[in-house]
């Protein structure tokens, strides 16, 4: 016999479990950003090589968006999280345990392939064991957890590494995740009615059948926003996890002087404004109950922000404002989760947010990289300590490409289609 809707801490403990893989999977992607030089030293390479070693985790993540999301919807969440926490794992012993930079290249593509199930994983548990009007809150939630472990692989990780080493702290980093595998394991379960409650999922029938896994991407992509809504991250998205994630902090040492451990803090309080962002702008669409024109509005601000960012010749103090501001609205893309969601029937909703979550880390894998290849096209040949230094030009240069995206994320985002925060049937 169900007992109603399941008690609230219970519903976010198991959703919490989950939100820790994604809390060690933001971690792992911004992690290199604190290292730059570690690593440049380690396996003599310059920036396009960096860009790559970095871009290896979106490599991976980006390809098991789409049957992340497949199945979610067919095997649930509680069986993709466990698995994704064991190779977690094992890619972050392999990266720290690498001899050389093809072994740290497939540890990161290890990394990458298997956090990716969390986001996906987190939203079809929202759907399950949250109520709708929950599920902006829940997806603005885990942007946060995400940026705690972006904020953990700020300072407090250059300072680890500066005491113990980038490799120890790795293998720390693996015995943790290899924890949490074990407690997804014996606490997640994939609906409430699994343990005598009901659940919050319109469309959950225990041991209902699902439609062919071609015909359900097929559908998915025959809607026009969702094309809309998988392009439109790349630019907004993928600016601040290229900047934050990888080049922000050798930018702030090399171009304004700051130690290593006051850019990283620069870079953290960037991803921070982007976590309280999230649900913040989420919350704010819920109540106006239109997605679009919020959407929009923030696209353009943070355009602005980038262009000020980028072209304009900022004291530290109003670059740092600049880019706090930049990173609130960036938050916008919780908008986008459930624009995404609610442009598809309930029953492709996990191949949607699958689809749809490919654009954020798209943005990571072609922007870091992009920046790395241009930054080495204009480096005046400077070195200290084993790894290149570039000048201002060289990184106005590569950041014109992260400003170039947002332009064209603030132009589709112009064709979407309004859903009034009402699902699709």
């Amino acid at each position: 016999m169900q007992r109603g809707y399941p008690p609230a801490a219970l519903a976010w403990s198991v959703w919490g479990l989950g939100a820790l893989l994604y809390l060690i999977g933001f971690y792992q992607r911004v992690a290199p950003a604190v290292i730059t030089d570690r690593l440049m030293n380690e396996f003599s390479m310059g920036a396009a090589a960096l860009g790559n070693l970095s871009a290896f985790y979106f490599y991976s993540y980006v390809a098991m968006q789409i049957p992340t999301g497949i199945l979610a919807d067919r095997w649930g969440a509680r069986r993709l999280l466990t698995v994704g926490a064991g190779v977690a794992a094992v890619g972050t012993a392999l990266f720290a345990f690498s001899p050389t930079l093809w072994w740290a290249n497939a540890g990161r593509l290890l990394i990458g392939a298997s956090v990716a199930v969390a986001f996906v994983s987190m939203l079809k548990l929202a759907t399950h064991w949250f109520a709708p009007r929950q599920f902006a809150l829940a997806s603005g939630l885990a942007l946060l957890c995400g940026v705690v472990g972006g904020v953990i692989a700020g300072v407090p990780l250059r300072m680890l590494v500066e005491s113990f080493g980038w490799r120890p702290v790795m293998a720390v980093s693996a015995a943790l995740t290899a924890l949490l595998c074990v407690a997804i394991w014996l606490r997640v379960r994939d609906d409430p009615s699994e343990i005598g409650y009901q659940s919050h999922s319109p469309g959950h029938a225990p041991g209902a059948r699902h439609g062919s896994i071609r015909r359900g991407v097929a559908e998915v992509l025959a809607y026009r926003n969702t094309w809309i809504l998988l392009v439109t991250p790349v630019g907004i998205a993928g600016a601040v996890l290229t900047f934050a994630g990888l080049w922000g902090v050798p930018y702030l040492r090399q171009v304004h002087g700051m130690d290593t451990k006051a850019a990283a803090a620069v870079t953290s309080a960037l991803l921070i404004a982007w976590a309280f962002g999230g649900p913040l702008l989420g919350a704010l669409s819920e109540r106006t109950g239109r997605r679009k024109p919020l959407y929009v509005t923030t696209t353009l601000a943070a355009l602005l922000g980038w262009a000020a960012i980028v072209f304009v010749p900022l004291s530290v103090g109003w670059l740092v404002v600049a880019l706090v501001l930049t990173g609130f609205v960036s938050g916008n893309l919780i908008i986008g989760f459930a624009f995404a969601k609610e442009s598809v029937p309930a029953r492709l909703m996990g191949t949607a947010s699958g689809v749809c979550n490919m654009g954020p880390l798209l943005g990571g894998m072609l922007l870091q990289p992009g920046v790395g290849w241009i930054l080495d096209r204009n480096w005046p040949g400077g070195v200290a300590d084993g790894a290149r230094i570039y000048d201002a030009a060289a990184y106005q240069a590569g950041f014109g490409l992260m400003f170039g995206a947002v332009a064209l994320s603030l132009s589709l985002i112009l064709f979407a289609e309004e859903t009034f925060c009402r699902q699709t049937v």
